[in-house]
């Protein structure tokens, strides 16, 4: 429980895992690179949450805390936001690998309270947080890459620069391209 702890802290293995996937897969390193960014940003905003939510973290009577903390505050979780945030967005960009990310941000998530760093409820608000946070980056999936594309010929055919090159592309079947 310690090294998920350990592992946890400012989104580290988070962070190597986006930076992993932008080395083994050059087509979508964008991607990957703004997918392991999420975890320390998602840090950011939980303190903000913590500072003013101002819970303090536990102190259970003959269970001291396994492990240490940057602050007194508990709630929500930053490792739990960190880690739902950037499970989510990381499997934005490799949808087969949602179920070992998740899988990796439960383990940590359960981590907390064992620890004796978190109430449940810590955890849970921290997971839930996370969950939107990742949700919300944009630029991450499939087709987000094929909006940016369209959006990027469009407006070359719209400005004159592509000189006879291909016609604007519809956003979806049937919709015609914009004159």
């Amino acid at each position: 429980m310690k090294g998920l702890g350990m592992i946890g802290e400012f989104g580290a293995v988070w962070i190597a895992l986006g930076a992993a996937g932008a080395i083994a897969d050059p087509p979508r390193r964008r991607r990957w690179t703004i997918a392991a960014a999420v975890a320390p940003t998602a840090i950011g905003f939980n303190y903000a949450v913590k500072l003013a939510i101002g819970r303090e973290r536990p102190l259970i009577k003959g269970h001291p805390p396994l492990g240490r903390a940057p602050s007194k505050l508990s709630f929500p979780s930053a490792h739990a936001t960190s880690s739902l945030a950037a499970a989510t967005a990381l499997g934005r960009v490799e949808p087969r690998a949602r179920v070992p990310l998740y899988a990796l941000a439960a383990a940590i998530c359960a981590s907390r309270p064992y620890l004796g760093m978190h109430y449940p409820s810590d955890v849970l608000a921290g997971a839930a947080l996370g969950l939107v946070l990742g949700a919300l980056v944009p630029g991450l999936s499939e087709r987000d890459a094929e909006e940016r594309l369209i959006d990027l010929v469009n407006e070359a055919h719209a400005s004159g620069a592509t000189n006879g090159r291909p016609e604007p592309v519809a956003a979806s079947p049937g919709e015609r391209p914009a004159a």
